[in-house]
């Protein structure tokens, strides 16, 4: 059996009186008769390919006592996976952030493996899985979102068989609040960025994208990190020095994407902000501006590129689970 199924003891004509499960070693299994003295479960988890004796003592309806004894052995696994979740426990997010969910092996069976994930929230949600290959899983309401929402994962996949031999390593949870919306609305015809705060204008910052060889990639991307000082360096999403590349320290940055795009400060561009694109992708902001967007980040916040002259954001680029619309992201991606 898998380890992660219950072992159910249960009484047909009378009451459980004693019930003692052991592993190999000859160690008790913790367990729990119910009020009733009709079922008795345990509590405490099975280990992977182990043999295990069960010895049910019960009471029948006429005063008789029997014991029955009986051995099983719980399955080994062919591999087991384990499974990252984001954002972790304790976190607050932004109103666009997505729960991720990744593991480290192909998941063949994957209605198993959404069934094990719960996803409860205060106030209730509804929202889907979509995913992205063989291992990773998003979830996500339609919209953003509401501020102050609680939410909390569970994921028992301890002991579950995920398909293909592949079996759980351990189960992940996770309580998250939703913080404050913060939507920023970056515009690289007008070159600024208007950012919202609950829906009120907070702040309004020139900028500069990238120019007409690197534009920016249109659509919603979610927040990811920040880094009060980052080295970037071009020759990590292929673009050599010599053909124009560059290694540049930069200050207050915040990452939008995986591919490298970022809010950062770029004093070389002050010029350039509010007037004309000239950035290899990244949106330039003043050192003040920068340091701004840096403090009131967190994870999950929102920023919405337009009239950037740059194709549409890939979905898989960083969090940019928004670029696929509610009628195809229920579907289920790659199921």
């Amino acid at each position: 059996m898998a380890p992660g199924l219950p072992v159910v003891a249960t009484a047909t004509d009378g009451k459980i009186t004693q019930v003692t499960l052991t592993n190999p070693e000859g160690k008790a299994v913790a367990g729990q008769v119910s009020p009733d003295g009709l079922q008795w479960t345990n509590s405490e988890p099975l280990g992977y390919g182990k043999s295990y004796t069960l010895s049910v003592t019960g009471q029948g309806a006429d005063g008789q006592t029997a014991t029955k004894t009986s051995t099983f052995t719980t399955v080994k696994p062919r591999t087991l996976t384990f499974l990252s979740i984001y954002p972790l426990d304790g976190w607050t997010v932004g109103v666009g952030q997505p729960l991720s969910f990744s593991f480290d092996e192909p998941v063949a069976d994957k209605a198993a493996a959404e069934a094990m994930i719960s996803i409860t929230t205060e106030p209730k949600v509804d929202g889907a899985f979509y995913w992205f290959d063989e291992k990773v899983v998003h979830w996500r309401p339609q919209a953003y979102w509401a501020p102050g929402t609680k939410i909390t994962v569970n994921a028992k996949v301890y002991g579950k068989h995920l398909g293909n031999g592949v079996y759980g390593e351990e189960d992940r949870t996770a309580a998250v609040t939703v913080g404050d919306a913060v939507i920023h609305e970056a515009d690289g015809g007008t070159h600024q960025v208007v950012t919202k705060i609950n829906g009120q204008v907070a702040r309004t910052m020139p900028t500069s994208m990238g120019n007409a060889e690197n534009a920016t990639p249109t659509g919603t991307y979610v927040l990811m990190e920040k880094h009060a000082d980052i080295v970037m360096d071009s020759r990590t999403y292929g673009l050599s020095l010599e053909a124009g590349g560059y290694v540049t320290p930069v200050k207050w940055a915040t990452r939008m994407s995986h591919s490298g795009i970022f809010f950062h400060s770029a004093p070389w561009s002050i010029g350039d902000q509010g007037q004309r694109n000239v950035s290899h992708g990244c949106l330039n902001l003043s050192p003040e501006n920068a340091k701004w967007v840096y403090d009131i980040s967190k994870p999950g916040d929102v920023v919405v590129v337009t009239n950037s002259g740059g194709p549409a954001l890939e979905p898989s680029d960083g969090y940019g689970d928004w670029q696929i619309p509610w009628e195809e992201w229920v579907k289920g991606g790659n199921r």
